[in-house]
């Protein structure tokens, strides 16, 4: 249903290490960023696998602050998720495990990324 989305951060170069290390585990990484007289000298890039699905764009902080939960084909991503983001400067917001009151194959990590967000990975499928 959505093709892509995005935030506002108050560190556009802070945010884009954070988001390339976080995202990394899950197979994305930064593809794109838009050339300033594009965007009024505004800061603004994009995260995917093949096209950009996840934006930043510098700016005032998000408020009140996003969620997006970020697919996981297995487990093992999002717990490499949660190390790397954590590791890149997230704070802990959940750490990985099942949450059996979303369902029954729930298994997800979250956590805050500098700005506050929440970013979350998830994987669906049973253990």
């Amino acid at each position: 249903m959505i093709d892509h989305s995005g935030i506002s951060v108050t560190d556009f170069d802070q945010a884009r290490t954070f988001y390339e290390q976080a995202l990394a585990p899950l197979g994305s990484r930064f593809l794109v960023q838009i050339p300033p007289e594009h965007t009024g000298g505004i800061k603004v890039g994009g995260f995917g696998q093949d096209s950009a699905a996840f934006w930043i764009n510098e700016g005032a902080k998000q408020q009140p602050p996003a969620h997006f939960a970020f697919s996981a084909q297995t487990h093992a991503q999002v717990d490499a998720f949660y190390q790397a983001a954590m590791a890149a400067g997230g704070t802990d917001n959940g750490p990985p495990g099942l949450r059996p009151h979303y369902h029954a194959t729930y298994y997800a990590a979250f956590v805050r990324d500098p700005d506050g967000n929440n970013i979350e990975a998830v994987c669906h499928a049973p253990a």
